[in-house]
């Protein structure tokens, strides 16, 4: 399969799991902090830092699994930008502590989660 549709299928499935991720949070927490967003890097954090660990550690993975799943699904996936917008949205708004609770939670749970993510891949029985 060629490059663009590997990451093409990635791509797909990773923004369809981030759009409808997003509007289970909204419609569970409500709308006023972007919990979705959160969620969303949080464990797309811990997804790349477990197949990347098992890729690079564990398994061999191809190098075309590797391109599906790291860069086209959790590229997709995991939301940066949007992060980085809400969080000027929350600060611009007044919200300091929310917008600070936000970017500092973002930061130090995707790091955490990676940690995680990678601490599982070298724990699995393989």
């Amino acid at each position: 399969m060629s490059t663009i549709l590997i990451l093409a299928l990635g791509a797909t499935v990773g923004a369809a799991l981030r759009y409808y991720g997003s509007l289970w949070a909204a419609s569970l927490f409500g709308p006023a902090f972007p919990y979705g967003t959160l969620i969303i890097n949080v464990s797309g954090s811990f997804i790349l830092g477990c197949f990347l660990t098992l890729a690079t550690e564990r398994l061999a993975i191809s190098p075309q699994l590797r391109l599906l799943v790291a860069t086209g699904f959790c590229g997709s996936y995991t939301t940066f930008s949007t992060f980085s917008y809400e969080a000027v949205g929350l600060l611009t708004k007044g919200s300091y502590l929310a917008g600070g609770a936000y970017l500092l939670g973002s930061v130090a749970l995707g790091v955490a989660a990676v940690v995680a993510g990678a601490a599982l891949a070298r724990a699995l029985p393989l």
